[in-house]
């Protein structure tokens, strides 16, 4: 008979304990707690003034929490300076030395330890090849484009072979189709460093293609924490549904709830969900639907769309982005349905276009029901 006794699930690695940060009368993170595994890109996600930039700098020793406490692999960090905690910090604006090769900048908090000169030549090639940059040793910041800067930025913060690596808009600086490419670049060296990592930002995207989990804050606290697809699909709240990807928020009322459907009822159409949410009859309650989700047809669907899950609209505007194209429907109360379209095909033969009557509609597993 096979042993029912488990291994004991491993210690977090970085933990953030009810953390308070108030300024004067402002509190600027409220109550957080987190656990991060060794080895991980955990991304804190938010807009401006949500508190996650304060978060990552008391991480690094830059602020002092109000209170709470953050612990490093079973060491409480509070009362270490920045200089002496096992982390290094990357900052949007890169801050290399001007005056400085790029191999000096990488060798910069090498020598400042004191390491034998033998030992900061042999660390500082290892970095320029992990970055590949060997060729461009000799070279000052201002010879290199952008993105070859931020990986500049990246060697030297490894270079000291830091236990967490912190990451402040790492890519902000970056045109969108180099930051694109370089967020790729980016998660592979840091997974081949085994390096645990804590990046702030505030572009979705780039918390998607990078992290493995992603806490979505808001005034100080977190509003949920998962994995990218699990955040992207199943929203806690109406503020992550919206902040995450476009999303159709529809306001309705319960009006049928059972363990495996409910009925919601909205101004533009009845919503059938393949599964209950445990509610009341007549609650207020908000369906979040992506537009990816949505099916256009010139004509009202039949079988399961016959009664629910299907809205006739007409098309107000059209947004061309090459892949895919967005149709803006105005339904009967006049609100406006984002609907997606993959564009498969060149040319299709009965294109949609402006003015059109047409058939929104979609499938039982589409919509999430939100209660908050």
């Amino acid at each position: 008979m096979a042993s029912t006794n488990r291994a004991p699930a491993p210690a977090p690695f970085l933990q953030i304990q009810d953390v308070v940060k108030d300024f004067g009368g402002f509190r600027a993170v409220n109550h957080v707690s987190l656990d991060i595994a060794k080895g991980e890109i955990f991304a804190l996600l938010g807009s401006s003034g949500c508190g996650k930039s304060t978060l990552l700098r008391m991480l690094a020793g830059f602020e002092t929490p109000t209170s709470g406490r953050i612990v490093l692999d079973g060491q409480d960090l509070a009362g270490l300076p920045p200089y002496e905690r096992p982390m290094n910090m990357m900052f949007q604006s890169y801050a290399l030395f001007p005056h400085l090769t790029v191999a000096d900048n990488i060798a910069f908090g090498l020598k400042r330890e004191g390491l034998p000169r033998e030992q900061v030549a042999e660390r500082v090639q290892a970095m320029l090849k992990l970055v590949q940059l060997e060729k461009f040793a000799a070279r000052k910041p201002h010879q290199l484009s952008g993105g070859q800067q931020q990986r500049v930025a990246l060697a030297r913060s490894l270079a000291k072979q830091p236990q967490v690596l912190l990451l402040d808009e790492p890519l902000g600086a970056l045109d969108k189709k180099l930051r694109e490419q370089t967020q790729i670049e980016l998660v592979n060296i840091i997974e081949s460093v085994g390096v645990t990592c804590v990046m702030v930002t505030h572009d979705q995207e780039e918390a998607m293609t990078m992290a493995s989990r992603i806490a979505v804050m808001s005034e100080g606290r977190f509003l949920q924490v998962g994995a990218p697809g699990e955040i992207y699909e199943t929203p806690a709240t109406r503020f992550v549904a919206d902040f995450i990807g476009n999303v159709n928020l529809m306001d309705g009322t319960l009006a049928v709830d059972e363990p495996d459907h409910c009925v919601i009822d909205c101004a533009d159409c009845r919503h059938y969900v393949g599964h209950g949410i445990t509610g009341s009859e007549g609650m207020a309650v908000t369906v979040a639907l992506r537009p990816e989700k949505v099916h256009l047809s010139r004509h009202r669907p039949g079988g399961e769309h016959a009664e629910f899950n299907t809205a006739p609209g007409r098309i107000k505007e059209i947004a061309y982005f090459g892949s895919f194209t967005v149709y803006h429907l105005v339904l009967g109360s006049g609100a406006l349905l984002k609907v997606s379209v993959a564009n498969t095909q060149r040319h299709r033969d009965d294109e949609f276009t402006w003015g059109d009557e047409v058939w929104a509609h979609w499938s039982r597993s589409a919509q999430v029901v939100l209660t908050q």
